[in-house]
């Protein structure tokens, strides 16, 4: 018997990254993991077993890389929200805050029908700017999002506030920045 390790110790975490007192959470030792890979997709499906929905959506790049495996596993669509001008067709946009500055993400016009219920999958919630603005991009095409879903939380960065209109859950939680 295959006795598998708890998600979180596949997460490393760097101390002292990007800057002091920071504890950076690195998904890419997840990633690198076979065991760690499937744990982390089959956890994040899981909190999907009870959600009627039509469509998944992800931001680029580690919402590409949860998100596509999930879809395929329950047979949806995939839509990938990219960044400004990386998409060929007619798009919508929104501009959100970072810490300095904005950004803008984008999403095909004719991605979401109107009534399509919607599950956004990310790797990491730190301060939820990104994921808010995609609940934007959702429902001005029509859409309802009925679930955001995490690999990991950063909960002394408070982006859960953002999203309080929304179910949304995380499988791994940290206490801090």
């Amino acid at each position: 018997m295959i006795l598998m390790k708890k998600i979180e110790e596949y997460v490393r975490s760097i101390p002292n990254f990007p800057e002091e007192g920071i504890i950076f959470r690195d998904v890419t030792s997840v990633l690198q993991d076979k065991e760690g890979l499937h744990l982390a997709i089959d956890l994040m499906q899981e909190t999907l077993k009870d959600v009627a929905f039509d469509i998944i959506l992800g931001p680029e790049s580690r919402g590409f890389i949860f998100g596509v495996p999930i879809a395929y596993n329950l047979n949806k669509p995939f839509i990938p929200v990219r960044k400004k001008g990386k998409l060929p067709c007619e798009t919508v946009e929104m501009e959100y805050e970072l810490e300095y500055g904005t950004a803008i993400v984008e999403i095909h016009k004719d991605s979401i029908q109107p009534g399509q219920k919607v599950v956004i999958i990310d790797d990491l919630i730190a301060t939820g700017g990104t994921i808010e603005a995609i609940t934007k991009l959702v429902k001005q095409l029509g859409g309802e999002v009925v679930k955001i879903v995490f690999l990991m939380e950063l909960e002394g960065l408070k982006g859960r506030d953002r999203l309080k209109e929304f179910d949304v859950s995380s499988v791994i939680k940290y206490e801090g920045k």
